[in-house]
């Protein structure tokens, strides 16, 4: 009888212990989420508080982007070898650090290395999750965990701008843009505690080994490629910069010939190119590179329209996007649960089409009212844009992975994740191009007056750019299979649900 009670506590200790894992890592979750997205709605008191270039801007997005990016692949691998939850917490220590350095940053030097430095430890830390979550829960409950998560990443998606917002118009005890950093600093202490604790270590079945060339090369020929073009246009387009963005193709040719070789010596490279095979999984790659190509781009041009270009406060700029953030939330619920199952591909391709059609409208509208336009005449075509983007967001892991062999279903959803964060990094590498390129500096600093116009100038012409990515990428995704295998045959193990999870990490960033 006492044993039988032992074991009844046991059990009982046990569930309580992985719902608190579970509450742990959604919070770290959930933290980087809301520290990509924080950012560049402060970017305006960041500017005129360091005196920032608009290079250094670029490089306090894209820097976080591009290390992140870098690291998402490494950073799974390192897991599986030495243990997930001493990766998370390595990875949650090392994001309290650099969250701490860029809170108390001196300058803009210092601000975009400790940005570099925290995407690198959530690249340790993010890919920790989902593994944890995986092995913590019995199949039987990954469904609802994984909803639970989808949500988390959702409410992300909404307070990050709304956060930066107020905690940057509250300017506590004047620290301006500061906290945004800050206050990260108890959330990851109390991580850091809580997990040592209670979550439970797990490693790969099989032993793996670290391909360490191939993580230089790829981050090589990434640094080789963004670099370039964040600082061109502040160095007047050198030729060594054209020289690194030629060169980087090498490099990532390089890195192909390399992982042919990996995988024909011992079987653990770093990119699984048989994967490229797969039709469906090289054409939603590309999908994938281009949208975050898209994202990158309008985030951050979108920002400084409304803040510079309009001189709206931080605050009401959050606000403006709110109906957005809603917008994707019931549009990917929706796309996911009923759409997906009945119409297959074509709910993607809707989401490109509906996403040109809200910019279309933005691009009219910006131009109608100039900087005289008001937060309530962007609603429209920012619901249209919403709604665009959740029909995509959503489902485009599950269309991606469909025809990828189970066996490959972890490396494949890692490498998804990886081109997002590439896209985006590219995308606000090519912001020097596309909004900064068309703004004159020296007019506008003897006529101040004429900002408004020409930041309204410029966010139309980066908003061009995004209707005509978008356009490719319509074209694109019909390469993607017309319905998903799981819609057409139905259900699924739990490598299935667990793939299936893997796409909201894709959202979130």
């Amino acid at each position: 009888m006492s044993s039988h009670e032992a074991a009844s506590e046991a059990a009982a200790a046990s569930d309580k212990r992985r719902w608190i894992a579970l509450a742990i890592v959604m919070t770290a979750a959930f933290m980087d989420l809301v520290d990509a997205t924080i950012v560049n709605i402060a970017i305006p008191s960041i500017e005129k508080d360091l005196g920032a270039s608009f290079g250094a801007i670029q490089w306090i997005t894209a820097g976080y982007a591009l290390a992140f990016a870098a690291g998402l692949i490494t950073g799974g691998r390192l897991g599986d070898i030495y243990g997930r939850k001493r990766l998370f917490l390595l990875g949650t220590a090392g994001f309290t650090l650099a969250s701490a350095l860029c809170g108390f940053a001196a300058n803009q030097e210092m601000l975009v290395g400790s940005r570099l430095l925290q995407g690198a430890a959530a690249a340790m830390m993010v890919p920790q999750v989902l593994s944890i979550i995986h092995v913590t829960f019995p199949a039987h409950e990954r469904g609802k965990v994984f909803g639970m998560f989808g949500a988390i990443i959702g409410l992300g998606a909404v307070s990050g701008p709304l956060l930066g917002a107020l905690l940057t118009q509250w300017n506590i005890a004047g620290l301006e843009w500061r906290p945004i950093f800050l206050i990260n600093l108890p959330v990851g202490v109390a991580a850091l505690f809580l997990g040592r604790k209670f979550i439970t270590e797990s490693k790969a079945p099989k032993a793996l080994r670290l391909d360490m060339v191939g993580v230089l090369l790829v981050t090589a020929a990434l640094l080789m490629l963004v670099y370039p073009l964040t600082r061109g246009r502040e160095l007047d387009w050198p030729l060594w910069g054209h020289l690194m963005m030629a060169g980087s193709l090498l490099v990532f040719a390089a890195l192909v010939a390399y992982e042919k070789y990996k995988t024909k010596k011992d079987g653990s490279p770093l990119v699984e190119l048989s994967l490229f095979k797969v039709k469906s999984f090289a054409a939603g790659i590309a999908v994938q590179l281009t949208f975050g190509v898209v994202l990158g781009i309008f985030f951050l041009v979108w920002t400084l329209y409304m803040q510079i270009g309009l001189g709206w406060s931080p605050l009401k700029a959050g606000l403006t996007g709110v109906p957005f953030s809603i917008s994707v939330s019931v549009a990917a619920g929706m796309s996911v649960q009923k759409l997906v199952p009945r119409f297959g591909r074509k709910v993607l391709q809707a989401g490109a089409l509906t996403m040109i059609a809200g910019i279309l409208l933005y691009l009219f509208e910006a131009g109608r009212y100039g900087a005289g336009i008001h937060s309530w005449q962007m609603i429209p075509p920012l619901v249209v844009m919403g709604l665009g983007m959740g029909l995509i967001v959503a489902p485009l892991t599950d269309a991606v992975l469909s025809e990828v062999p189970k066996e490959h279903a972890g490396s494949a959803s890692g490498l998804i994740n990886t081109t997002g964060q590439m896209g985006n990094a590219l995308g606000l590498g090519l912001v020097s191009v596309v909004f900064f390129g068309t703004i004159d500096d020296e007019k506008l600093a003897k006529a101040p007056s004429e900002v408004g116009a020409a930041f309204t100038d410029a966010f139309q012409n980066s908003l061009g750019w995004a209707a005509g990515v978008l356009a490719l990428i319509f074209l694109v995704m019909f390469a993607l299979p017309a319905k998903p295998k799981q819609h057409l045959e139905g259900g699924g193990d739990d490598s299935d649900e667990a793939v299936t999870a893997e796409k909201e990490p894709v959202l979130a960033h």
